[in-house]
């Protein structure tokens, strides 16, 4: 996967498991999420149907079966990280846009934005920078070892939403082909993201999560 980061040795495959149940996650009311790193050369056989569980506490912990089109984008720090200087000039040109759309007597929002067009795409992604549109950027120091953790991934309810059309893949406009803004079913708390921060000092040390 691009832009993956690196595991521990030399391994080369990521599996991601949690439980169905919040229950059972941290406190009683988080999802339980484990990170299991292998080698893909030692999987002689991959499983044509993954198991499903029996029983489910919430049906968005349940993916449904659908093809990865992996895409590679750039992306930007968010947007309350970025210098005082430099949001204060995004935020004059994104007011001037907004002035000439109201003068033009524009009904839809149709003048890019830095937060939802130009830096962090929404779906599930890879690496990149991590989205903190919920609370405010949190530290994300390694517990083991205090090192600045990085993003290493984001599972998304979504792959794009009404203030993120920007994102859309130009395949998902063509009737024929369908797809919807929701492939996989997985809903992560009230329709949020996951981010998953990993250590690049030592893959193998504990991860640390964040639902925004």
């Amino acid at each position: 996967m691009p832009d993956l980061l690196a595991g521990p040795e030399d391994c080369d495959l990521l599996q991601v498991f949690w439980c169905p149940f919040d229950a059972h996650g941290e406190k009683r009311t988080g999802m339980l999420l484990e990170l299991r790193w292998r080698r893909s050369w030692e999987v002689v056989g991959a499983m044509v149907r993954p198991p499903v569980p029996e029983v489910v506490g919430f049906e968005g912990y349940v993916p449904e079966p659908c093809v990865l089109h992996p895409e590679q984008v750039v992306t930007y720090p968010f947007a309350g990280l970025l210098p005082e200087e430099l949001c204060a000039r995004i935020e004059a040109r994104e007011e001037a846009l907004e002035e000439e759309a109201e003068e033009a007597d524009a009904e839809e929002w149709d003048w890019p934005t830095y937060q939802f067009d130009l830096s962090i795409p929404p779906g599930w992604r890879a690496g990149g920078y991590a989205s903190w549109n919920l609370t405010d950027a949190a530290a994300t120091d390694c517990p083991a070892c205090a090192a600045p953790m990085e993003l290493l991934l984001t599972i998304d309810s979504s792959e794009w939403d009404g203030g993120s059309g920007s994102w859309m893949p130009l395949e998902e406009g063509d009737p024929a082909v369908g797809g919807g803004w929701e492939p996989t079913e997985v809903q992560v708390g009230r329709w949020a993201k996951l981010n998953v921060f990993a250590c690049p000092a030592d893959p193998g040390h504990p991860h640390l999560t964040s639902i925004q």
